[in-house]
């Protein structure tokens, strides 16, 4: 296997359920990535070593998910350039919320570019991540196109059944 590109973190192994959504994506483009645990709470040196090291390491996009007070992607990018992607997930009474705001409410100059809650959201990560990366990869930027069309078939198919089941 090649190399990977893309780093998938999650505050807690009880994360990785949604998580693998977006592994799940960058499989469907190719995409090497590795998966990982580390904490902004319980272990944030380690979470600022690795996230700067992360370049160095051959990571171009990291995608990081975490629940709660959810800081983990915004740690992680105070401590490097790459892009980070937030995906909040549900883990509180609160189905998500506080972390869609904790993710999302970063301050000027260190963004997080932030997806939807749960799994939703761990996928369009992993699609956000190749849309990255094809920007100088021609290969990734043609397997999106060809997601991009199915993703059309799947809804005309859909209208298709409806119309005739409606007869």
């Amino acid at each position: 296997m090649s190399k990977a590109v893309v780093s998938i973190v999650m505050g807690s192994d009880s994360d990785l359920e949604i998580m693998r959504e977006a592994a799940k994506a960058l499989d469907d483009f190719g995409i090497a990535y590795e998966m990982d645990v580390t904490s902004a709470h319980r272990s944030p040196d380690r979470t600022a070593e690795y996230a700067r090291n992360a370049p160095k390491n051959g990571i171009r996009v990291i995608i990081a998910g975490a629940g709660g007070a959810a800081h983990l992607a915004g740690v992680i990018a105070a401590h490097t350039t790459l892009p980070v992607i937030g995906v909040p997930i549900a883990s509180t009474s609160l189905n998500g919320l506080d972390s869609l705001l904790a993710t999302v409410q970063m301050p000027a100059g260190i963004p997080v570019a932030t997806v939807a809650i749960g799994k939703p959201g761990a996928t369009n990560a992993g699609v956000l991540a190749a849309q990255i990366l094809a920007l100088d990869d021609p290969a990734i930027a043609a397997k999106l196109q060809g997601h991009k069309e199915k993703l059309a078939r799947s809804v005309e198919e859909k209208s298709r059944k409806l119309k005739e089941s409606a007869r």
